[in-house]
């Protein structure tokens, strides 16, 4: 590689090890060509101000809740995403040669596929071992013959790619059944072009938007079905994947719809989506999950993940699934070693890229080479059932390596060795902003970690296009030789350079193009479902936050708990609703009574509490991701962010504050909610589970604050505030609370928002625009009940019902409110049955 003679200033402690290849500085300090320009504009912002862009570059991140979830990690599955601000430059003619290699790779590898699911010449002609075959659980028997559209297997590849200590690129490995990381690469070049925008443009860097364009319309060329607007959904195994941010990332992204296993039944041999307007038929499956989960019926009998009856819709020919089931097979590195007499066969080419030097121990002559060696080589399981880490000869004792050579005598076909390759690095900006932290001059650097690149080819018309990037993993120390992200590792964005301008891409169809449409009937029953308890979760935690706040403000200001009676009624009702404890109730010491009320408000194990229902709403938003508009989930996120910061509280004072900064992130959602989001029936289940949530909640608070017997003076203020009306009553009335006034702004009066009449209007509007069958009586059970309450409340006469609880008799009050939450609770209960789980037939 050419080379120049500018020497690194700007931070000189940079010092590569020697013993690997270092993409930035060759072994005699001198910055290497390609990138000299990102390492000048690098230095020329200066470490504080580079540190201030990674800082940028990690918000956007937050911002964007960009989690890897790690299992065992003490983060949970909050770990963010780890990028590093320096890319990886890689210039265009050592590109070049890069990308015919990974092109060439991807057509072999989809010709082993067809061959091992159809002919099998290769291993008839003992071109391939058939224990390599046979013995894989990843080979699945019964998808040989399985038709597949255009005669693809492999429509996404990758290989994770590495540099010898002279520069020479080697694949690691092959990913061919569920290629993870490109939404990720895509997420890094959107936060670093932000943050290092001069850079990005000055450097003439290729874009990824052709590569994925290219991957969505060969994916829409491969449907079975002749229909202009193919149906393609992405296949996830749930919120609980490691990449399931990924999952949602990219279904955005490419504009196809999420799905679960749930979502999708087979019918007549033909895939389906479950939604609220019924069966949609779906025409390509792109799958991220693996192989064997995919159908419980012919694979994996115990899977939950997966769709019965998928894998004989593929034999029929009648969905295309991406990458085709079976092809895990080419996973295991004992494939490694065969694959440069492989190419010559199926494609009558030298293979151009190689792989690290692999030998199988199933065939004796290169099982005795690995035991002979064990010292240098890196010792690996062959197949994906064996679970264990690789062990790496030289950091064995001479005992231990005689146990692993009793190990492969035992189980040979079990085993790789390979060659211990000492990883290329890179410069990643350590110290205080490696962190998390931002950081000014404060002992931050460059310093070498080992690196490996994951790229990806796409199959496209007429062969496969190669991402022009890829996701460059990083290790954690700079003495690590393990580059993992399941281990902690971080992250780059890799940079491939242009030999001329690079003009703007978008994977959005030309203007004039499509025609007009307004419907879309992608929602599927799982969806609605998240999305009506995404409303009602938001509602609930609003409630909270005002019922908390209402009590919070009136602590701050008290005395003694004996000279604040609308604290004490506050007290009694949130006793009564379990948001604090029976013994509250009776509390007489302003300093125990502040003690619980934190205790409730901020503890983890509290139910009903504030941190157990926020962390419900963050959840069953992250299951509908792919729904969120980009604000959205930045205020929920929000929200999540206010709550880890208010752990902290020590006074009352300290969690009022950040019970009004909650308060207005919650606002905040709603206005995205009423203003941003298309009326469709997504928005009106979100909606319509706010409403019976605000409805049924309000109904709930107005029985507990006010008491079977005595005064109800106490209770009014708070209960104003609590339904945000104290400025509507003040405005109106002029005057000290009295119950009938406040009862009917409350409950009876359709103008005020948060008033239960309005709530009961709203959610008869909703339940009245959702889907229906064509033949189904009318109204609907839904429609018949809501209209039963609304006509109850406006039917109430609130001066009688007053009058009734003066003369002691508040069993009238208390059972309309006791059977208008009774009712919303049936609502809810019918809606869930109809339209989520399809448990009950349509009756009136």
């Amino acid at each position: 590689m050419a080379e120049t003679t500018a020497r690194w200033h700007g931070f000189a402690d940079y010092a590569p090890n020697g013993r690997a290849f270092d993409e930035m500085v060759s072994a005699r300090g001198e910055l290497r060509a390609d990138g000299a320009p990102i390492a000048q504009a690098l230095e020329s912002l200066g470490e504080a101000e580079l540190s201030a862009r990674l800082e940028s570059a990690r918000r956007t991140i937050r911002d964007d809740d960009v989690t890897y979830n790690v299992y065992g990690d003490p983060r949970g599955m909050d770990r963010p995403w780890q990028l590093d601000i320096v890319p990886l430059v890689i210039g265009p003619e050592a590109w070049s040669r890069l990308e015919a290699g990974l092109a060439q790779r991807a057509r072999l590898l989809d010709a082993i596929l067809a061959d091992l699911y159809g002919a099998q010449r290769l291993l008839h002609e003992r071109l391939l071992p058939p224990a390599l075959v046979y013995a894989n659980p990843g080979y699945l028997r019964p998808c040989h013959g399985l038709a597949v559209a255009g005669g693809r297997h492999l429509h996404l590849h990758a290989a994770d790619l590495a540099r010898t200590p002279d520069g020479t690129w080697w694949v690691l490995a092959d990913r061919t059944q569920t290629p993870s990381g490109s939404g990720y690469a895509l997420e890094n070049r959107i936060a670093l072009s932000r943050s290092l925008p001069e850079a990005f443009r000055d450097c003439r860097v290729q874009r990824l938007a052709p590569f994925f364009r290219a991957f969505r319309e060969a994916l829409y060329a491969s449907a079975p079905r002749s229909t202009g607007s193919p149906r393609v959904v992405l296949l996830t195994p749930g919120p609980y994947n490691e990449t399931y941010f990924e999952h949602a990332y990219l279904a955005r992204y490419l504009n196809f719809t999420l799905v679960e296993g749930g979502d999708l039944t087979v019918r007549d041999e033909s895939v389906f989506m479950k939604t609220v307007e019924g069966l949609q038929p779906v025409d390509v499956v792109v799958r991220r999950l693996d192989d064997s989960f995919c159908d419980p019926l012919e694979l994996r009998g115990d899977s939950s993940l997966g769709v019965a009856g998928l894998v004989q819709a593929a034999r029929a020919g009648r969905v295309t699934i991406a990458n085709a089931l079976g092809s895990g097979i080419l996973e295991t590195p004992a494939m490694l070693p065969f694959l440069p007499g492989l190419c010559r066969q199926l494609l009558g080419e030298a293979l151009a890229l190689p792989s690290v030097p692999t030998w199988w121990c199933g065939q004796p002559r290169e099982r005795q080479h690995v035991i002979d060696r064990l010292h240098e080589m890196v010792v690996k399981p062959a197949f994906s059932r064996r679970h264990r880490e690789p062990v790496f000869g030289a950091a064995l004792s001479r005992r231990e390596r005689e146990l692993v050579a009793d190990e492969i005598r035992a189980r040979p076909a079990e085993f790789v060795g390979q060659e211990a390759l000492a990883l290329s690095t890179a410069p990643v900006w350590a110290g205080g902003a490696d962190r998390g932290e931002a950081t000014r001059g404060d002992g931050a650097r460059l310093e070498p970690r080992a690196i490996v690149v994951r790229a990806y080819a796409a199959v496209s018309d007429g062969g496969y296009v190669v991402m022009p990037g890829g996701l460059t993993r990083v290790a954690t120390t700079s003495s690590s030789t393990v580059v993992s992200t399941q281990s902690g590792g971080g992250s780059k964005d890799t940079w491939i350079l242009a030999d001329g301008p690079v003009a703007p891409v978008t994977l959005l169809a030309p203007a004039g193009g499509p025609a007009i449409t307004r419907a879309s009937k992608d929602l599927s029953s799982r969806v609605a479902d998240n999305l009506f308890w995404l409303g009602r979760y938001a509602e609930r935690c609003e409630h909270l936050v005002r019922v908390f706040r209402a009590a919070t403000s009136r602590l701050v200001e008290a005395v003694s708990i004996e000279d604040a009676p609308e604290l004490a009624a506050m007290v009694r009702a949130m006793a009564a609703l379990s948001l604090l404890p029976t013994e509250a109730a009776t509390s007489t010491s302003i300093a125990a009574l502040e003690a619980q009320m934190l205790s409730a408000l901020l503890a983890e194990d509290r139910q009903p509490g504030l941190r157990e229902t926020l962390g419900q709403l963050r959840h069953v938003a992250w299951l509908v991701r792919d729904r969120l508009s980009g604000d959205a989930w930045r205020i929920l996120n929000q929200l999540h962010q206010d709550l880890r910061g208010g752990v902290d509280c020590e006074r009352a004072g300290d969690a009022l504050v950040l019970l009004n900064r909650i308060v207005m992130t919650l606002a905040a959602f709603s206005g995205v909610e009423a203003e941003n989001m298309t009326r469709g029936h997504g928005w009106r289940f979100l909606s319509a589970g706010r409403r019976l949530e605000r409805g049924a909640t309000l109904a709930t608070v107005v029985r507990a604050m006010l008491p079977p017997r005595g005064s109800d003076a106490a209770a009014l203020w708070p209960l104003l505030e609590i339904g945000d009306s104290s400025m509507t009553y003040r405005r109106r009335y002029f005057a000290q609370a009295s119950l009938a006034p406040v009862l009917d702004l409350l409950l009876a009066d359709d103008s005020v928002p948060r008033s239960l009449a309005f709530q009961l209007q709203a959610l008869a509007a909703h339940v009245n625009g959702l889907p229906r069958d064509a033949g189904a009586p009318a109204p609907t059970r839904e429609q018949a009940l809501v209209a039963r309450l609304l006509d109850a409340i406006r039917a109430a006469d609130v001066t009688a019902l007053c009058a009734a609880r003066s003369a002691g008799r508040p069993e009238p009050l208390d059972r309309l409110l006791a059977e208008t939450a009774r009712g919303l609770s049936e609502v809810s209960d019918t809606l869930s049955h109809y339209y989520f789980s399809h448990a009950v037939p349509r009756v009136s």
